[in-house]
């Protein structure tokens, strides 16, 4: 074994065990580890988050209108809109046979904040995103 490989081995099975045991009790339960999965892979998308950003900035839009802020087509935007508001993501009020969607609730608009400020400090870890041949979309 090279010294690399064993910097992430422990010496010993536990240092803390107090500190472990007071985790893993304060850890949320296997079911919502998975639910918040599922949230974090639905804002894993680029398409998703240009949605998500659009509502964040316009409020309350219906499709047509988050397909011409996005760029992106009307049946793409209201799948992406199935699967954000099955996952609480967004909602969703019906005025006549127009449909508007936001931002579900304080949460989902704090969570994007917090990711658009703490991508704003990327750019000291990825400097390659300043050099103009990097593309939006990675």
């Amino acid at each position: 074994m090279g010294p690399r490989e064993a910097i992430d081995e422990c010496a010993v099975n536990l240092v803390d065990p107090d500190k472990v045991a007071i985790v893993r009790g304060a850890l949320p339960s296997d079911h919502d580890i998975a639910e918040l999965a599922d949230v974090f892979s639905l804002l894993g998308d680029p398409g998703r988050l240009r949605l998500l950003t659009s509502l964040l900035e316009g409020g309350e839009l219906c499709v047509c209108d988050l397909a011409a802020t996005t760029g992106m087509r009307e049946s793409a935007v209201s799948h992406a809109l199935r699967l954000l508001r099955a996952h609480r993501v967004v909602s969703v009020s019906r005025r006549g046979r127009m449909a508007y969607y936001r931002l579900d609730d304080a949460h989902v608009r704090m969570l994007l904040d917090l990711g658009l400020t703490h991508t704003g400090h990327t750019v000291v870890v990825h400097p390659e995103r300043t050099d103009p041949a990097w593309k939006e979309d990675g």
